[in-house]
């Protein structure tokens, strides 16, 4: 079975830490597959990343679904992230998993905790994809519910020690934002080798070297430091992306 973890492994296994977020809905309707943001970025990104991340929110259900279509023909071994953050009761998960990994045809999924594993399990049962947790995110207002106090400990490293039990398929991942690398830090002792989606580098100013020292696994692997529109909107998208990744090689060396 080729799995969300083992297509990413493979491209750690490479060097290859970055993860492209596709957060684009400019499409010239005559096209079949989206260019702007969609085609032309990943064509010319395709040797630096380690996945794409599509963001449902910029697209209608065919422009994604073409979208998806093209990565997994073109380049069937870059794993797609959904970010979608999904997390509903259990019944409506189950629609919402046959409707992402099965008929779409993603490889992961970003969901959130609030409605408990249970709510979860349909998501979690996919042993083949990935389950990316929220547990930190990018967002100022991130403290607000993230950071309360639960006996004592804030509340988002309660999440991480819960999706640690969860991960039973070794399936499941984390989210924590490069805005708050002190936290990743906590958050990745407490999780071990899991991997950790990283968004908030770029636009939102999460400090590169921060991340990578307080992320890392044990395997010096781990990460999938993601960046949307410092990428696709920047002038070159292939040598913003090239940038981020000789940066990343260059923390790494040292």
């Amino acid at each position: 079975m080729n799995t969300f973890l083992d297509k990413l492994t493979a491209k750690w296994d490479q060097g290859k830490f970055v993860c492209v977020g596709l957060d684009q809905a400019d499409f010239d309707k005559n096209e079949q597959v989206p260019s702007f943001g969609n085609k032309s970025v990943i064509d010319s990104t395709a040797d630096l990343v380690c996945a794409y991340k599509p963001n449902a929110a910029f697209y209608n259900d065919v422009q994604l679904q073409q979208t998806v279509n093209y990565i997994k023909t073109s380049h069937p071994d870059i794993p797609i992230i959904l970010d979608a953050k999904r997390g509903d009761i259990g019944h409506t998960n189950e629609t919402y998993a046959k409707a992402i990994f099965d008929d779409l045809g993603v490889d992961a999924l970003t969901v959130h905790p609030y409605l408990g594993k249970e709510s979860l399990q349909p998501f979690l049962d996919r042993k083949d994809k990935g389950i990316i947790v929220l547990v930190k995110t990018s967002n100022p207002g991130a403290g607000e519910f993230q950071d309360l106090m639960v006996d004592g400990v804030p509340l988002y490293q309660e999440v991480a020690e819960h999706i640690v039990s969860w991960n039973t398929n070794g399936n499941v991942a984390a989210v924590v934002g490069a805005t708050y690398p002190e936290d990743l830090k906590i958050v990745r002792r407490i999780v071990g080798d899991l991997p950790i989606l990283i968004p908030g580098i770029g636009t939102q100013g999460g400090d590169l070297a921060a991340i990578i020292k307080n992320g890392l696994n044990s395997k010096k692997q781990g990460l999938i430091i993601s960046a949307s529109r410092s990428i696709i909107f920047a002038p070159d998208p292939r040598k913003a992306t090239e940038d981020l990744h000789n940066q990343i090689q260059d923390v790494l060396k040292s």
